[in-house]
């Protein structure tokens, strides 16, 4: 399940919640303030992987099976 990240229209809130994909705020009430209906905003995420990194001269190269 993914977690989508909500902000209050009222109050400015900030939070994240739990929700299948595609659900939508119709449900939803701000847990600071209890206004309903928070706008979805988008959130920042990070990924991290071991190994080389493109960066460093790993990843795909011509005689890779891959490219």
């Amino acid at each position: 399940m993914p977690i989508y990240e909500y902000r209050c229209n009222k109050c400015d809130h900030k939070f994240e919640m739990f929700q299948s994909i595609g659900a939508s705020n119709e449900s939803l009430n701000c847990p600071n303030c209890n206004e309903p209906k928070p706008d979805r905003i988008f959130s920042v995420f990070g990924s991290a992987s071991g190994g080389d990194s493109a960066f460093s001269g790993g990843g795909c190269s011509p005689s890779s099976p891959f490219s």
